[in-house]
């Protein structure tokens, strides 16, 4: 049934196809969505943000550091968008603050916000849950693999090969 005029993108439709169908079992399966549009990231932010205020000493840097991370889908959302990265993120911030009942996100139909709950766009709760499970996993394991190799030169085991 899926006809297209070279492999390639019979191969694309076909990915399509899969991912939106694999989108729509993950809704039944965890009876769960997320708001969409950028809203979930805004709104973990304004809430790391916060909650950064109670902390002291060098656990500061690193909710700021993974605060400004769970921007990079907004910020993309808004660059894909055509709109200005910056101006759109602290429109949205801003207005996150300011209303606290209804998250924001990215209207990418024309320029401004939306309510993603109101105009039912949604995210799969668990893709979410596991790309907020694997990104400080991922950092985790490379700040490891620094000190790894920082214990390796410390110990004279800097020379290349060949090198005596």
């Amino acid at each position: 049934m899926i006809k297209g005029p070279n492999e390639h993108t019979i191969a694309m439709i076909k990915d399509a196809i899969r991912d939106g169908l694999r989108a729509v079992k993950n809704v039944y399966d965890d009876n769960c969505v997320v708001d969409g549009a950028g809203a979930f990231e805004i709104a973990a932010y304004n809430n790391l943000k916060s909650y950064r205020d109670n902390i002291k000493g060098k656990q500061i840097m690193g909710i700021d550091a993974f605060a400004e991370s769970l921007l990079i889908i907004p910020k993309t959302l808004a660059e894909n968008c055509g709109y200005d990265v910056q101006d759109t993120i602290l429109e949205l911030i801003n207005e996150d603050k300011k209303n606290k009942n209804v998250h924001v996100g990215i209207n990418c139909s024309e320029k401004g916000m939306i309510s993603p709950s109101k105009q039912g766009v949604y995210d799969n709760y668990i893709a979410k849950k596991q790309w907020l499970h694997i990104g400080p996993t991922l950092a985790q394991q490379l700040l490891l693999v620094d000190e790894i190799m920082r214990a390796g030169k410390n110990m004279g085991g800097g020379h290349g090969a060949g090198e005596m």
